[in-house]
């Protein structure tokens, strides 16, 4: 199932929720609606999309108005989140970096979540070229890796300049992923431990062993406004009051479970004393 299907699938769950608590069939709320019987199936399994009116219609008929707002602004969503990593990526992975340079400097907080691979912010040149190189050979998409992996780099100035807050916290697992070979490896985690203490920069290891929280890939919150959520084959763009709340959420109880400073610190450098053991 694609990330579009499963959008519209939740959509057309929560559709039949109302329709269900205002105590009408599925026929009997396509007859009021002027629709054919079919059309109610298909949107509450997300076969179809509903459309603006649709929605307005079956807010009214549900006497569900307060709920409105919340579902155009999923629908909008729904319309323009998904851009598809080939198509994003048509004018070569740099082009991809810049636009993460413009999101970026127009953020005064970044809050991202990486649970096995170190974060674009904090990569050394060996392992972005790795990381970037792995994802042009997956994609078949152009091979402009040592312009991505500069464009990257660029990206990092947002360490160092403007009143930008940063907090990135790391699943220890990404202490641990080989992205590219043991020497690029230590050289990535000499500089991830030399980053702890950085004045723009909060890092946080959430250990292995750490309580199950519902999230299930990495993401990026930029202030309160917009949540970028990378999937194998898409790049989801969450904008919807509803929805950020869960990713707020979720960035709480992962901050509560990482390990800062010292802590961090010895995670970190145990990972770099096993890399260097096998060089």
């Amino acid at each position: 199932m694609s990330g579009v299907e499963q959008a519209r699938m939740a959509l057309g769950i929560r559709l039949r929720e109302l329709r269900k608590s205002a105590g009408f069939t599925g026929v009997e709320m396509a007859r009021r609606a002027g629709w054919v019987p079919a059309k109610v199936s298909k949107i509450e399994t997300g076969k179809q999309a509903p459309s603006q009116d649709d929605l307005v219609a079956w807010c009214d008929l549900t006497d569900s108005s307060l709920a409105l707002p919340d579902l155009l602004a999923t629908l909008t969503n729904l319309e323009s989140m998904w851009s598809e990593w080939k198509r994003i990526t048509a004018g070569g992975h740099a082009r991809r970096q810049q636009r993460s340079v413009e999101i970026e400097a127009a953020a005064r907080s970044i809050r991202n979540w990486e649970p096995s691979i170190i974060p674009g912010l904090l990569q050394i040149e060996d392992y972005a070229r790795a990381i970037l190189g792995q994802c042009i050979r997956f994609l078949g998409t152009t091979d402009d890796v040592e312009a991505a992996v500069a464009a990257r780099m660029r990206r990092q100035r947002v360490l160092h300049r403007g009143r930008h807050r940063i907090s990135i916290l790391l699943g220890e697992q990404a202490l641990h992923t080989t992205v590219g070979d043991d020497a690029a490896m230590v050289g990535q985690l000499e500089h991830l431990e030399a980053m702890i203490g950085s004045p723009r920069l909060s890092l946080g290891v959430v250990p292995q062993d750490a309580d199950f929280i519902y999230t299930t890939t990495c993401f990026v919150l930029y202030d309160r406004r917009l949540a970028m959520v990378e999937t194998t084959s898409a790049e989801l763009s969450v904008t919807t009051p509803a929805e950020l709340a869960y990713y707020e959420k979720a960035w709480a109880a992962l901050h509560r479970q990482a390990a800062y400073g010292d802590q961090a610190r010895t995670r970190i450098a145990a990972a770099l004393n096993r890399r260097r053991s096998q060089l």
